[in-house]
């Protein structure tokens, strides 16, 4: 920003040639393309430009790629050549690096799979008797891509007890509703994600394979990062197509992200696999988010988001569910549904290994 502000002070006072290194010309320019300067100012101040060292073609046509401006790269090519006798510029200094955290070895990883292995099958048995709101919003992009539109957002009171799921819907696009099933919505919908994805994905009957993948950084804690595979023909992994009535079992694959300190499980993603080629649905993902939440003051590790993806022809659907309002289940125990809480954020995954 220095550099920026004080070549434009010598564009509108200094009339003689100004003195600089190609590393400065080069910070120059890439942030007067960041900052949308006008071409022909930034052209004007390369013009009075005296370099100390040489300027190569190659730096050229990279600062064209980011987007220099016409008269820019005109200017820029008259100190390639005005430059030519110079000697040529320093090499960049090499970047401070620190070395990845080295992965567990064969042994250890083994050990650190059947800790998780064992928390995600008991995971179900720690569960308390809750009732939560889940938000679900709905989109498509009917395009193909990526820009979708919200087509309704469901509220629900979700009843978690004796480890069975109960839906009851509560409004849609902000209209109470009545008497509604959660099988009743119709389109894109999912369940199961207090307990039965773990159950599925660790069960020794899916006979699932890990590897070792690297370590994780989600929402700042460490995770241990393995990749899976469950293949078709030990599969519970169903999906239904309305429009043709139809259920198919698919194999999938995916990542789980557990907790170093714990071996919880705090992210699932999965991806199907095997899917007919004479069905709707071309393909179906979906990544599960779990986190401490509090519930009567104690805490337990509980879903807050899943999000769904669906493409169905050229037709593609996002499923963002989200969970809130976690409260101990009882029968006069009520949720006020007044207001839908705003979406949460993205949270990515830092693939970076941990430092």
């Amino acid at each position: 920003m220095e550099l920026v502000c004080l070549l434009v002070a010598i564009t509108a006072t200094a009339p003689a040639q100004t003195t600089m290194t190609v590393a400065q010309l080069t910070a120059f320019v890439k942030s007067s393309v960041e900052m949308h300067e006008d071409d022909r100012k930034v052209a004007e101040v390369i013009k009075k430009a005296h370099l100390t060292n040489q300027l190569d073609a190659h730096t050229v046509e990279t600062l064209q790629g980011l987007g220099a401006g016409r008269l820019t790269v005109a200017a820029l090519k008259t100190l390639v050549t005005d430059s030519a006798s110079l000697p040529a510029a320093p090499a960049p200094p090499p970047k401070l690096s620190v070395a990845p955290m080295p992965g567990p070895d064969a042994e250890e990883q083994k050990k650190i799979l059947a800790a998780i292995t064992e928390n995600a099958l008991n995971y179900s048995n720690g569960l308390p008797n809750f009732i939560c709101m889940q938000v679900t919003r709905r989109y498509v992009d009917r395009a193909g891509g990526d820009n979708f539109r919200l087509t309704d957002t469901i509220a629900e009171r979700l009843s978690y007890n004796e480890h069975k799921e109960d839906y009851k819907v509560i409004s849609v696009n902000g209209a109470p509703v009545s008497n509604r099933k959660h099988e009743q919505l119709g389109g894109a919908t999912s369940s199961g994600e207090f307990g039965s994805m773990l159950l599925e994905v660790f069960s020794p009957e899916s006979q699932t394979e890990f590897k070792w993948e690297r370590w994780g950084k989600l929402r700042d804690h460490i995770m241990h990062v393995f990749s899976f595979r469950v293949r078709l023909e030990n599969s519970k992994y169903n999906i239904t197509a309305e429009s043709v009535k139809r259920t198919i079992t698919v194999g999938y694959h995916g990542f789980v992200f557990a907790d170093r300190d714990t071996n919880s499980v705090m992210r699932i993603t999965m991806e199907a696999d095997d899917i007919p080629d004479d069905f709707p649905i071309r393909s179906a993902g979906e990544t599960l988010d779990y986190d401490s939440r509090s519930i009567s003051g104690q805490a337990f590790i509980l879903p807050i988001k899943v999000v769904m993806n669906m493409r169905d022809g050229r037709n593609v659907m996002k499923n963002e569910a989200e969970f809130r309002l976690y409260n101990k289940f009882g029968a006069d125990t009520s949720i006020k549904f007044d207001d839908t809480p705003d979406a949460l954020p993205d949270d990515k995954p830092s693939e970076t290994p941990a430092k």
